[in-house]
């Protein structure tokens, strides 16, 4: 798959099967991750990796965060199944520093960024993947749980896997309709 190829045809792929990533493919998506726009080259950001039994952990830790709620028992059941969506879950953190030059919002894009890389690294691979967020990604009950500091941010769980179907194509959106010219 050429580049072009990849940038115009690159879609989430929601439904996820066996066999994750082997290790050769996770170290080429950790590393296209970590070549992510970088100011300052701050490595702002960190990827927590949960396959097999890291599965059953997040799960967990999910519950937790959501019986804190005071969530009924059927949404969570669904909480508990939702790490299990891929075999393998990648939680991308932003790890906020302090600097001059470099605010934090460009550190949490440059998380980002890395995320998307580590997505289009896996879609270059033949294998799908799809960025999550949700109400987890702000859990002060999850970043405990996943040893992430108070000063971090979870900007997304990236689900990668074998994609289960082959999605259609969506239709491409000509990017001019979201652009203007400044005169």
């Amino acid at each position: 798959m050429d580049a072009s190829e990849l940038l115009l045809t690159r879609q989430s792929t929601p439904r996820l099967t066996l066999p994750a990533p082997s290790e050769e493919q996770l170290d080429f998506i950790l590393n296209a991750g970590a070549r992510a726009p970088d100011h300052g080259a701050l490595t702002p950001w960190e990827f927590i990796i949960a396959t097999e039994s890291g599965l059953d952990t997040l799960a967990d830790i999910f519950v937790k965060a959501a019986e804190s709620t005071g969530a009924d028992e059927v949404y969570l059941t669904k909480v508990k199944g939702m790490p299990h969506r891929a075999p393998m879950v990648i939680t991308v953190v932003t790890k906020s520093q302090q600097h001059p030059k470099v605010p934090l919002l460009e550190q949490q894009l440059a998380a980002g960024c890395a995320t998307m890389a580590m997505q289009q690294a896996a879609f270059s691979l033949g294998l799908g993947a799809v960025w999550r967020t949700g109400d987890f990604a702000f859990s002060a009950i999850v970043n405990e749980g996943l040893g992430i500091g108070l000063d971090d941010q979870i900007v997304g769980f990236l689900y990668v896997g074998t994609p289960a179907v082959k999605a259609p194509l969506k239709a491409l959106k000509p990017g001019r309709q979201f652009a203007r010219f400044l005169k």
